[in-house]
């Protein structure tokens, strides 16, 4: 195991087993002005028998799913994904690359609008959070060490997101 991958596990491993510090959705400014949260006009219960516990978990609460476990980390389909909550576009996989830290990554989002930035200070580092701008979905990370032409790495949970597959003229995204 390299030594960079080794320090991406436990970055990880301590951001998943303690409590993070990233706002939630409530604690927002955005939510506040009522933009944040406004894609589903579902209340927490709702969100609970929508998400599995994990998807709750890391879009709800700020989660962080383990590097190289989740479903999209290597995956190459072709087509679109978007967030699990609301259904919202957020990112395609044309803009898909291999940053070799265990999480999908992008260069940049589906749209211009497609996310939010927040201000994360957790883990004793100032990172930038990544919300889905329809419903305020926690979704990961950005970077400023990503590919051209952006410079910028998404770094996302694949649980909080759903692909939908470019040649299946049937799939919706499912809740």
């Amino acid at each position: 195991m390299t030594t960079l991958k080794f320090i991406v596990i436990v970055i990880a491993a301590v951001a998943t087993t303690t409590a993070v510090s990233c706002r939630s959705k409530s604690d927002s400014p955005q939510n506040q002005e009522g933009k944040m949260g406004s894609g589903t006009g579902k209340n927490d219960d709702q969100l609970k028998k929508q998400l599995t516990p994990e998807q709750y978990r890391v879009t709800q609460k700020c989660g962080t799913e383990l590097p190289f476990t989740g479903k999209y980390y290597n995956f190459k389909g072709e087509g679109k994904y978007v967030c699990v909550v609301c259904g919202a576009d957020l990112f395609n996989s044309e803009t898909k690359y291999d940053s070799g830290t265990g999480w999908p990554s992008f260069y940049q989002p589906a749209d211009a609008n497609s996310v939010e930035e927040n201000k994360d200070n957790s883990l004793l580092m100032t990172r930038t959070e990544i919300r889905c701008a329809n419903c305020g979905a926690h979704l990961g990370h950005v970077f400023q060490d990503g590919p051209a032409p952006t410079g910028l790495r998404y770094c996302i949970n694949s649980t909080s997101l759903q692909f939908i597959d470019a040649n299946d003229t049937n799939s919706q995204p499912g809740h």
